[in-house]
């Protein structure tokens, strides 16, 4: 394939009219594209997302542990424009929890051609403080536990990515010395101060998991983990632009304090995301959704989103003001190097697979397409 008259999301960050090719499944040279043709039409040409931190959608979660339930993640997720997912767990069941991480294991992408690439599994529970719990069951909350981390993680055939804990609970701090070096560890669910999530960050853990949420607040005499994430230029902070869980102000003043290189966009969607409005479930919970507001019934705590990680990009750009092509950088190239993947993710550039979107002005999707083959288009 050969693109032509397109604007395409540069490296360095800047939207540039160009042209470029696609030979086997990866970006070429424009003269070394194969078979047809295709007129942008002056569209933007983008990444396809990744998304590394999910719970289901359409009905689905990942939790379920089914590979009926991940695959109709995928064929959602690539439909919306997100081509690579990290399915995230919740605080379950142990042994539900094992056979989550076997489906995930099992799972083979290149039976997958039009479906989103799994790439690899974001573990979010059951190490964490249950006064911080959010939309996890406490029931199922454990010390943080080597042992049983590296038992799912066989289960898993190593494809766990991110483990999360509250490193102020019992084994927290040591589980971080004896794991940092197999998985990275991010800090979740915590009511860990400054000082303890420096511990946390000093012994190796590397990621804030969605940012404000399950937490303490940044203040000016307690600045908390945060502050100790902001301390840390190594650490690298999730943020749900879903315009729910976290003011448009204060993304726009992250933006500003950790800068576009350290903030990676998520969804944090759940089973209700695409469906609409109306009762659904999370990790066991019962959840009311209204508009794009989803809360836990029993105690009214926000639940996981229901916006896709599109959706996000779109109300990041045009409700809370965020320039378009830092919005994308956080939704594909910081992503994939987080979780190591950007040898071939992330970015448009010769050698990486094709896994692109042509987007409007408006940032409505106008086609996309995995490793130059058309998934969705008009």
């Amino acid at each position: 394939m050969k693109i032509k008259n397109v604007r395409i999301l540069s490296v360095d960050g800047e939207i540039k009219h160009g042209e470029i090719g696609v030979c086997k499944g990866r970006f070429v040279p424009f003269e070394e594209g194969e078979g047809e043709v295709l007129d942008g039409e002056n569209a933007m040409l983008v990444p396809g997302l990744i998304d590394m931190h999910l719970h289901g959608c359409h009905k689905e979660d990942f939790s379920d542990g089914t590979k009926e339930a991940l695959k109709t993640m995928l064929k959602y997720e690539i439909s919306v424009g997100v081509t690579s997912i990290c399915p995230t767990s919740m605080t379950i069941v142990e042994d539900e929890l094992e056979n989550v991480m076997q489906v995930a294991g099992e799972w083979d992408n290149d039976d997958a051609s039009d479906l989103a690439t799994m790439q690899g599994v974001n573990m979010e529970g059951p190490f964490i403080n249950p006064n911080k719990k959010g939309a996890q069951d406490a029931t199922y909350i454990k010390r943080c536990d080597v042992g049983f981390f590296r038992k799912l993680q066989t289960a898993a055939k190593g494809k766990i990515k991110l483990v999360d804990i509250a490193p102020e609970m019992e084994g927290g701090l040591e589980f971080i010395d004896a794991i940092h070096k197999e998985c990275m560890i991010s800090v979740a669910h915590t009511e860990c101060d400054y000082d303890t999530g420096m511990k946390a960050y000093e012994r190796g853990a590397s990621h804030l998991t969605h940012t404000y949420n399950a937490m303490p607040a940044f203040s000016h005499r307690a600045p908390g983990v945060i502050g100790a994430a902001l301390d840390n230029k190594d650490v690298h902070i999730e943020l749900i632009c879903d315009g729910i869980h976290i003011h448009p102000s204060v993304v726009r003043a992250t933006f500003k304090l950790f800068g576009s290189d350290r903030i990676i966009m998520i969804s944090d969607s759940m089973r209700a995301t695409g469906i609409g409005e109306g009762i659904s479930s999370l990790g066991g919970q019962e959840v009311e959704v209204i508009g794009r507001k989803a809360t836990i019934v029993k105690d009214g705590a926000i639940a996981g989103s229901v916006t896709n990680l599109m959706d996000c990009v779109r109300v990041a750009v045009k409700e809370m003001g965020i320039p378009l092509a830092k919005a994308l950088r956080c939704a594909t190239l910081n992503p994939a190097r987080e979780i190591g993947i950007d040898k071939d993710y992330g970015t448009i550039e010769e050698g990486k697979y094709a896994d692109f979107l042509l987007l409007n002005d408006e940032l409505n999707l106008q086609a996309v397409y995995k490793r130059g083959r058309k998934i969705k288009g008009i």
